[in-house]
């Protein structure tokens, strides 16, 4: 009883952490759009910028990829994968979008991922999934169809939109990709090292897109203009790639290691509201109430389609956790 006990008090706190990670990444994430934003109608292309974020982040990363070379030969796929889905095509399609769309609607569109996860569970890795897990699906859908007004014709611009759903396809590859080996115990990659790499697959595959030496440079020695307010564009660019990219991708993968692609897909649904309150507070982008009624029902039906989502039955927090048996009762205990 004593070791129960112990083990039992480890996993608690292995969650609180991973939880605690994963409402970091929401946060740091979250603050991305608002600081792009500015630097893309400042004149910046929006792949310029996402360049500027990944290679910038690359950079300060750089040493670690030498730390962690041995991962180069032994998870050559889950590299090249992390870096062109959950670096380079997140980042691309995210940019590209808020500067047609609000930022606000931008990532209420993106944040259909954690349903898009479900497809990924039931017809890929062919596991069950609840009647609750459906039922967030449809919620998710009816509440992206308010944010977007479709009885108006789609004001939004329809381009906008399929970037945005672009960026929601390439941040399922996120969490997948961020869980690949967990289960691996002492085998498995360091997130450090697959962030690392993943942020220098995705800057080179951003170089050849964006061409970057075509850059209009000197917007970086400038300002730019936070709803009226003039913000040094280096300072927006620092906070872009040290807290909304580097920071952000450490804590989001670690808790996904800590948590699953589930629970941590259901705690990221808070860059969503983040993103969008700062937008409204730093931009001037106020959304209608409609908009503001179907985001929330878009982030209830991720929450109920996630949270609804059989755990893998191999699923350990990585600081201690319950059995086996207590964890193949689980799986089985949400399952259809």
């Amino acid at each position: 009883m004593p070791v129960h006990t112990s083990e039992s008090s480890q996993g608690n706190r292995g969650r609180s952490f991973g939880l605690g990670l994963a409402l970091a990444s929401a946060v740091a994430f979250g603050g991305s759009g608002v600081a792009a934003k500015p630097l893309i109608e400042a004149g910046l292309d929006p792949l310029d910028v996402v360049w500027l974020r990944v290679a910038g982040a690359a950079l300060v990363m750089l040493p670690l990829t030498v730390r962690h070379r041995g991962l180069v030969r032994s998870r050559p796929a889950l590299l090249a994968g992390f870096g062109l889905l959950a670096v380079a095509g997140v980042q691309a399609f995210y940019f590209a979008s808020i500067s047609r769309i609000p930022v606000g609607v931008a990532l209420l569109v993106e944040y259909l991922a954690p349903a898009l996860v479900l497809g990924w569970v039931r017809f890929v890795q062919r596991r069950p999934v609840t009647r609750a897990a459906a039922l967030g699906v449809v919620l998710a859908v009816g509440g992206l169809a308010c944010v977007v007004e479709v009885w108006s014709g789609l004001s939004f611009d329809v381009l906008g939109l399929l970037l945005a759903l672009g960026a929601a396809c390439c941040q399922v590859g996120y969490f997948v990709l961020s869980d690949q080996g967990s289960d691996a115990g002492e085998e498995a990659p360091d997130p450090l090292g697959v962030i690392a790499y993943g942020l220098l697959v995705g800057a080179l595959v951003l170089t050849v897109v964006a061409r970057p030496w075509g850059m209009d440079w000197s917007v970086l020695g400038g300002t730019a203009d936070m709803d009226g307010t003039a913000v040094a564009a280096s300072l927006l660019l620092g906070w872009i790639v040290l807290i909304a990219t580097v920071v952000a991708y450490v804590t989001g993968v670690k808790s996904v290691r800590r948590l699953s692609p589930q629970v941590a897909g259901v705690v990221a649904c808070l860059e969503a509201v983040i993103a969008t309150v700062l937008a409204w507070i730093l931009l001037g982008e106020h959304l209608s109430a409609p908009q503001i009624i179907g985001g929330a029902v878009v982030l209830c039906g991720a929450f109920i389609a996630q949270s609804s989502t059989p755990a893998k039955a191999s699923q350990t927090p990585v600081a201690g956790g319950t059995g086996d048996a207590e964890r193949e009762l689980s799986a089985r205990g949400t399952a259809v």
